[in-house]
């Protein structure tokens, strides 16, 4: 990857793992990261988002879907293991992570505002205490969201190396099962996905697009 230098927060390092490879099961098997809103897709507006405060590396856990984006692609064996085996593949290229980051974002491609989430992040990883494994924000009901976090990489991937059958068809919660993670209340914008084409129209009409034709 070409990514010049790591960036420094404080003095934490950043790397970043983006979920790209889901079924888009409730868009009709449609690419959700290619979905555009804002003028950029959401996958391109991830990769921004993390390379702007200096993440690497950017690993995507998806099939190649934008060539021209600076990042490193692997995919779960077999597809579509769910979020925990992309995870995991990205963790296990050794080769990616031989000077890992002391801090890694996990953040799933379907977040319109995944720049303020980022910021958010970022932000609290000179604050969080030393015995704490992460961060993730949380809605306003405060349910935690594991997919839009930071966590300590080497906890991390111990954690992911340690789920059987390489994560595939794990919950989420049985990774962070064992780990001290501190959930951010947030406005619901900032958690606010993109599941269904409801979402979509809704996230665009935000940003200013005009409708889509179809869907």
């Amino acid at each position: 990857m070409g990514a010049a230098g790591r960036a420094v927060t404080g003095a934490a390092s950043l790397g970043a793992v983006i979920l790209a490879g889901g079924r888009g099961a409730r868009v009709s098997g449609a690419v959700k990261p290619l979905f555009e809103v804002g003028g950029a897709t959401l996958l391109r507006k991830a990769v921004a988002s993390v390379a702007a405060v200096g993440a690497h590396p950017i690993v995507v856990a998806a099939p190649v879907l934008d060539e021209s984006l600076d990042v490193e692609w692997v995919r779960e064996d077999p597809p579509f293991g769910g979020p925990v085996a992309g995870i995991f593949a990205a963790f296990d290229r050794d080769d990616l992570w031989a000077d890992a980051p002391q801090w890694t974002f996990v953040l799933a491609c379907d977040l319109p505002q995944v720049a303020s989430a980022v910021a958010v992040l970022r932000d609290a990883v000179a604050l969080l205490p030393a015995d704490t494994d992460g961060a993730c924000l949380a809605d306003p009901s405060s349910r935690p969201q594991w997919l839009t976090g930071v966590y300590r990489t080497a906890t991390l991937r111990a954690a992911a190396r340690s789920v059987p059958s390489g994560g595939r068809d794990a919950p989420v919660r049985d990774l962070v099962a064992d780990l001290a993670i501190a959930a951010l209340t947030v406005p619901a914008d900032l958690t606010a996905d993109i599941d269904t084409w409801e979402d979509l129209h809704r996230a665009r009409a935000a940003a200013g697009d005009p409708p889509l034709e179809d869907s």
